[in-house]
């Protein structure tokens, strides 16, 4: 590892030059981001998953831009071109588009009008006008015509595209240009008038200029998708004349020679049709990446508070997946999530036939000894809801209304039908709304985050970069909650530091074979599972009652000889001074701080022997939404409902009021006070009054508001 790209990423980064040299060696030992974060805090000093993320990609990156260094290196060296000046000023490069530039004028090039007019044998008459030295720049040119270049004036033509390319690669005028786009850049969008009938979506921007600084990510991607789709054109703005305008001033010595009149048209055919085209779609790629990853960034949030909703825990429930002409599916699942009964019902119309729907959930409750009761809320969702409340159950069975969206992706997956092959689509999305409701972190990421409906232009931006965002999102939010090693899935499994699929399916195949697991130890008797994939997976399973009570704990293994030794201070057994946060308070942690085990990792160790196995998502709560609310044809402007943040954008949030379609609290009324991002007030799952503001049938459009609510 080179100091130098240490001191960069320190630089980039702004954390403590040690704590990126350690985080470095640690992903370079094979250390994952969750694991370093949680276990090795005295050597990071604490860094976040946040920041050794940022430290991962600045490293990631820096390690492609040597690579293409060397590419470019020797490239230019095989060319016989590579000066010990050129050398040194690659190797001390570190900006990609600089380097790219440096490159620019050893790129091997397909025929252009300059390599034309150089195989005519008209560069030394360009190297004559830039030089500005001539007397006389005609009588120069005369000396240039042959059979191929029949002219004075063809002559002067071929030097002025020499010239024009030499302007193109030049660095200072190339990041000029960057500049004047990033910071006088106009985004323009017109409407395309063939297909202006069918892009009535995209009316906002028929006729649209914004400078490209103040365009917020959503409304760039909103013109990006219009573009793409055919029914815009977008392009960028710049003063073009005042560029000249100004390359001419610093590159023209006399504007009336001759040789100033020729370098003036060579200034302009190089900005008009080499330079401009070239750094606008540099500058459209970096400001397109720079809007994905805002969109990355509301999406991954909005994920992390969808995975990590409070769960229901291991109850038996009864779930149901409504809808009208089809009837309601309904499932009834064991405490562990396995399917014990399923059954069709048909309360609603065109059937209605409640008196038997009634009797059929009656007696499934009762048959099953249900603990709660789970309901889509998709389409018929709201009445299906009303339906089990007026049934007058048992008060210790309380309703829950979840959200389906993405199981009917679930229903028709692989891993579905892996576990239920001999029921249908619709068992198998009722059981996933179900269990959602038990544990929506250990349901969701058995689908892909793109389907759950919490994205903001989620099919348009960089595909690669959002997977990378959303399997780290996932794989945060599963090793903060610590999984259960006897009851997780495959797909939970997939997730937690160190194992992958290969090891999670090792560790399915070995718990099936040989019972549940007893300890964290008996991990290493799984196929392929070595000693650096436990160190890493170790603290993040738990086995909830094993033959070590540490088991059950956030404790990792390489920590339980000191534990055990912190615990005979008090005297008492091991297992009685478990969750007793005044006797563990008396610890002396100062006596067994080491260089390993610092007071971080040590504060860590007696959080989770306060609450061991504590679950930190919370307890569920069920939801309450306005009974005579079904549809968007019973609202009315004024009504003040109750209702759950289900997306956030940059825009404004989404709010689910009990019925199908989802209002739009704009970023305006969220609240009395200015603030630039919804998600510094609400997030997803939240709860919300909000007061009906606007209500479009036709379009099926909710307009709402949380001020003064």
């Amino acid at each position: 590892m080179e100091a130098a790209l240490v001191k960069l990423i320190q630089k980039e980064t702004n954390l403590a030059l040690s704590s990126v040299s350690n985080t470095i060696q640690l992903l370079e030992e094979g250390a994952t981001i969750p694991f370093i974060a949680r276990y090795r805090k005295e050597k990071t000093n604490s860094l976040s998953e946040v920041d050794i993320a940022a430290i991962q990609k600045a490293y990631e990156d820096l390690k492609l831009l040597v690579k293409r260094k060397e590419t470019i290196l020797t490239a230019i060296k095989d060319q016989g071109a590579l000066s010990p000046e050129l050398n040194k000023k690659i190797h001390g490069c570190w900006d990609k588009s600089t380097l790219e530039d440096i490159y620019l004028p050893f790129k091997k090039k397909i025929k252009t009008k300059s390599t034309i007019a150089k195989n005519n044998g008209l560069e030394p008459l360009a190297k004559i006008i830039m030089a500005q030295k001539s007397r006389d720049l005609n009588k120069d040119a005369t000396g240039f015509v042959n059979k191929k270049v029949l002219s004075t004036e063809l002559a002067l033509e071929g030097a002025r595209h020499i010239i024009a390319e030499w302007f193109s690669q030049d660095i200072s005028i190339r990041d000029h240009l960057r500049k004047v786009f990033r910071t006088h850049g106009v985004i323009e969008s017109k409407v395309v008038k063939s297909k202006k009938k069918l892009a009535d979506k995209y009316e906002s921007y028929f006729d649209f200029q914004e400078p490209l600084k103040n365009c917020p990510s959503h409304r760039l991607l909103a013109m990006f998708r219009g573009d793409k789709e055919g029914f815009l054109r977008v392009k960028l703005l710049i003063d073009e004349e005042r560029i000249q305008h100004n390359l001419e001033q610093r590159r023209i010595r006399t504007l009336n020679s001759l040789s100033g009149q020729q370098l003036k048209l060579a200034i302009k055919d190089s900005l008009s049709r080499l330079i401009i085209p070239s750094i606008e779609n540099e500058i459209i790629k970096e400001f397109k990446l720079k809007a994905d990853k805002e969109a990355i960034q509301v999406f991954t949030q909005n994920l992390k508070e969808l995975l990590l909703a409070p769960p229901l825990g291991q109850k038996r429930i009864l779930a149901i997946d409504p809808g009208f002409r089809s009837g309601c599916k309904v499932v009834v699942l064991e405490d562990n999530g396995d399917l014990l009964h399923n059954i069709n019902i048909y309360p609603h119309p065109p059937q209605t036939q409640v008196e038997a729907a009634v009797q059929e959930l009656t007696k499934l409750i009762k048959k099953y000894q249900v603990k709660a009761m789970a309901i889509g809320n998709g389409t018929a969702g709201k009445e299906t809801y009303q339906l089990v409340k007026a049934m007058k159950l048992d008060d210790e069975i309380q309703t829950y209304f979840v959200n389906e969206n993405g199981a009917s992706i679930y229903s028709a997956s692989a891993i579905a039908r892996e576990e239920f092959p001999d029921h249908d689509l619709t068992v198998r999305g009722a059981v996933s709304i179900g269990r959602r409701l038990m544990d929506p972190l250990a349901e969701l990421v058995k689908i892909d985050p793109k389907s759950i409906g919490v994205g903001q232009y989620q099919h348009d931006v960089d595909q690669k970069l959002l997977k990378l965002s959303l399997d780290e999102t996932i794989s945060t939010c599963v090793n903060s909650v610590g999984i259960n090693l006897n009851t997780a899935s495959k797909s939970l499994l997939t997730h937690v530091s160190g194992l992958g699929p290969v090891l999670a399916e090792n560790i399915i195949n070995h718990r099936t074979a040989q019972g549940l697991f007893n300890s964290r130890k008996e991990l290493l008797a799984v196929p392929r599972m070595g000693k650096k994939a436990f160190e890493q997976c170790a603290g993040f399973l738990r086995i909830k009652n094993g033959s070590n009570l540490l088991d059950k704990t956030g404790v990792h293994p390489e920590a339980y000889n000191l534990t055990l030794k912190m615990l005979k201070e008090l005297k008492v057994k091991p297992e009685t001074a478990l969750g007793k946060e005044e006797l563990l308070d008396t610890i002396s942690l100062a006596n067994y701080s080491s260089a390993k085990f610092g007071l971080p990792t040590l504060t860590d160790i007696i959080s989770e022997l306060k609450k061991p196995g504590l679950d930190p998502r919370g307890d569920a709560k069920p939801v309450s939404f306005s009974a005579s609310i079904n549809t968007i044809s019973d609202l009315k402007i004024g009504m003040i409902l109750n209702g759950v943040v289900n997306n956030v954008t940059k825009f404004g949030a989404f709010v689910d009021i009990g019925v199908k379609e989802s209002g739009l609290v704009h970023i305006s009324q969220i609240t009395n006070r200015f603030i630039k991002d919804p998600a510094e007030i609400v997030s997803v799952n939240q709860e919300v009054t909000v007061k009906v503001l606007d209500i479009d049938v036709n379009k099926k459009r909710i307009t709402l508001s949380m001020k003064a609510v």
